[in-house]
């Protein structure tokens, strides 16, 4: 299970990695193994939008059982798959690399983060390192 200062650690090691690399303002979704909102904040400077991308690469991530950069894969390999699959979401799939599977120990998923600032290579980069110091596994499929 994914608690609640497990979504807070993954929070401040992606704030932290964020700032040691000079990364633009981020915001930064956690949800939980089904997809319910753990945690989240947006940096000050962070765009209006920066937030709803960011849950959308986790919702992806987690609604589908891989990571958004396996995510965008599939939308090149298989456009109407993709598609089908935001209609049926709502919209609310954003396929494109930030979005990070969270695995336990055991690998089981335990849920997902999204990040949505800067580069997508360096959302998911930042996604990465906040799971592992937060004692985790990321997985980006």
């Amino acid at each position: 299970m994914l608690t609640l200062d497990n979504a807070q650690q993954i929070i401040r090691a992606a704030l932290d990695d964020a700032a040691s690399r000079g990364l633009k303002p981020l915001a930064i979704v956690v949800l939980d193994a089904r997809g319910a909102l753990k945690a989240a904040i947006a940096q000050d400077g962070a765009p209006l939008l920066r937030d709803r991308i960011a849950h959308g690469k986790a919702y992806g991530a987690i609604g589908l059982g891989m990571g958004s950069r396996a995510l965008f894969r599939r939308a090149e390999e298989q456009p109407f798959f993709v598609s089908a699959a935001n209609a049926i979401a709502g919209g609310a799939l954003v396929p494109v690399p930030g979005g990070v599977l969270i695995r336990g120990a055991d690998g089981a998923v335990l849920g997902s983060v999204g990040i949505s600032g800067d580069t997508s290579d360096n959302d998911e980069a930042c996604a990465v390192a906040a799971i592992k110091a937060a004692g985790l596994t990321p997985d980006v499929g």
